[in-house]
Order: C-alpha cells, then structure tokens, then sequence
C-alpha cells in the first residue's frame, strides 16, 4: 500500500502490479468499515447468546431495566433480557432498577434479534436458588427429586439424601433455617415447604400433606389415584387454605389425591376444584366462560365486576393492577397465572 501525504490518494500493489480498485477512496474505505465493524457486532452478540446458552437452567443475578407492553427487559450483565408476562409472578412488585434472581428459561432463536427469556415463576427458580445457598445440594449429597410450586403463594419441594448420614430436610432448612429464609426472602415471602422423598408411593404421599397426619392411604398406581383418610382436627390442613396443601402435594406426588374424613366423606379432590364449596354461592353469569374456562366462579365473578371479560383484557394488565382488583387473592391470582400461562385457544 503507498499512500500519497499531499492528497491522501491510496495504491495498492500485489507483486508490483497496481490492484488498486476503480473509485478506491475513502468513501470505500467508510463503507468497508462499516461492513467490518457490523460484523464484529454480530459477532459479539452471537458470543453473548452462546455464553447464556450454556446457562440455560441456571440463575443469574438481573435488574428491571424497564416495562414494555407487559414484559419486563432485564439487564442480566452483558445484555438485555425479556421476562414475558406470563414468566412473572402477579403477587410481586416490580419496579424499575429492582435488582433480583431469575432463572435463564430458555432462548428464542431469531436470526435477526435472538431473545433470551428469563423467568421468576418457573418451579426450576427455586431449586435452583436452594442450590446457591446449600453445599449439600452442589455437591450432589443432598439431591432435589421434584418442587410444585404456587408462584408467589407456596412451594413443596422434596428432597432425598445419597449419602449416609445426611439429614436432607435439615440441610436445606439450615442452622436456625437460614437457608430457606435465603430463599423465601429472594421469592419476597414465598412460604416453603421440605419435605422427605420416598420411592415409595404411600410414603411420599403422606410427607407431601405434610404438616397433616393421615390415618391411612389407598391408591390405585394404574388410575394415579389416591384416598387419604385424616382426622376431623387434621381436616384443615390436610386440604389447606383454598385447597392449596392438597393441590400442591397433587402436583407433586403425581397422584390425584381424595382427602376423606373417617366417615368415609369426601373432603377435597383437585380433580374437581378443592374449594368448590366457598365458589358455590358465587354467582356466575357465563359472560367469562369459555376464554376464561379454568377459572373458579369466584374468580371469574370478581372479574367480571371490574369490567373484565376476556383473555386480552388481562394480558393488558400488569401484575401490580391484576392484585388489586377487589376480590382477587392469592388464590385467584394463581388461577390466573395459570391461565395466561396456558396455549390461548383458537
């Protein structure tokens, strides 16, 4: 290359033949510039997209950067992420510049515009923040067998020890359960509950009612069916408040699971709606049924008083104002969730 210092005019020479090209200037020079620097920006983003996708399953500290038509962009370090609404949980409060955990969930490949979406409701959230804060968990001593969660509500999670003298439960509760407060205060006052894993069907059934005591547990493996038979004092907490005990222990037992009293009554049943005696006096006029199937009466009573309708109206919600609505618990607001996380129907 011979550069000329009065007029800046550039040749280029290979082997001593002239190879400069025609209209070789520095309009050129600009353009294949800009060529190269586009290259090394996509290059650097394909380099941060493969960084995260070898943490796909994992958690990374995040803070809210800023809220767009019900999602959430999150800086996550090197890039933004997108926590869509249905990765939230409606009882929590986010606000700008909130700094929390999320769980790297997965990324959408786009070859324009890769997406890398986190969560804060998903159930692998939580096992995963007990591995953070217990060593036991990390070193593969303690070992975490299956969590249903109620986000923002509660969780049980169960837990079995591969080592010989390891308190499983005890490890992740911690001296004076600073470990699980860890994790509660992270999820902003998600209750937890630990509980004992077993291969065996009826063992594990009767730890995750935990803290109910049954009395006694017919199931059929064919039919994934369970008949739990409680005490009249045990009654409550065996279904728990709206039902969720028995809901979660469904969910993570795999069974569906009758609660009976010793009368042979049945008490609850998830299968149908374990609260459907507190719902039976709601009234419901159908203008929500359809869209909305998968919602108690209840719920879609309190709905439909403050004018919503359809699926769209509360995707038009954020978290903060779906809470609010007068007659919306937790409860209601797990139904929710639920819901908006579901397939919409054609």
């Amino acid at each position: 290359v011979e550069i000329d210092k009065r007029n800046g005019e550039v040749t280029l020479f290979h082997e001593g033949a002239d190879i400069t090209p025609p209209g070789f200037g520095r309009i050129a020079a600009q353009t294949a510039k800009q060529v190269i620097l586009q290259g090394v920006r996509e290059a650097e983003k394909q380099a941060v997209v493969d960084e995260f996708r070898d943490r796909i399953g994992r958690v990374t500290p995040a803070m809210l950067q800023r809220f767009e038509r019900g999602k959430w962009f999150v800086d996550v370090g090197r890039t933004i992420a997108l926590m869509p609404r249905e990765e939230q949980v409606f009882s929590e409060e986010y606000r700008m510049n909130l700094r929390l955990k999320v769980f790297i969930k997965t990324i959408i490949d786009d070859p324009i515009r890769p997406e890398i979406i986190v969560s804060r409701s998903d159930p692998k959230l939580v096992s995963a923040l007990f591995e953070i804060e217990v060593p036991e968990v990390q070193s593969g001593a303690v070992v975490v067998k299956g969590v249903a969660r109620e986000a923002g509500s509660r969780t049980k999670i169960a837990v079995v020890s591969t080592q010989e003298g390891v308190d499983p439960v005890g490890s992740m509760v911690g001296q004076r359960g600073v470990r699980v407060q860890a994790v509660t205060n992270e999820l902003q006052g998600e209750k937890m509950d630990i509980i004992l894993w077993s291969n065996s069907p009826t063992k594990y059934i009767i730890n995750a009612l935990s803290p109910a005591k049954v009395s006694d547990v017919e199931i059929d493996e064919e039919k994934n069916h369970a008949q739990v038979e409680v005490k009249e004092d045990q009654l409550s907490l065996a279904i728990g408040k709206d039902g969720q005990n028995v809901r979660l222990a469904s969910k993570l037992t795999g069974f569906r699971i009758d609660i009976v009293n010793e009368s042979g009554a049945l008490m609850s049943s998830p299968s149908s709606d374990s609260d459907q005696p507190d719902d039976a006096d709601a009234p419901d006029d159908g203008t929500v049924v359809g869209e909305l199937d998968g919602l108690s009466s209840r719920t879609r009573s309190a709905l439909r008083k403050s004018n919503i309708t359809s699926r769209a109206e509360l995707l038009a919600l954020d978290p903060a104002e779906i809470a609010n609505i007068p007659g919306i618990g937790p409860k209601a607001i797990a139904e929710i969730n639920a819901l908006l996380k579901s397939p919409a129907a054609d």
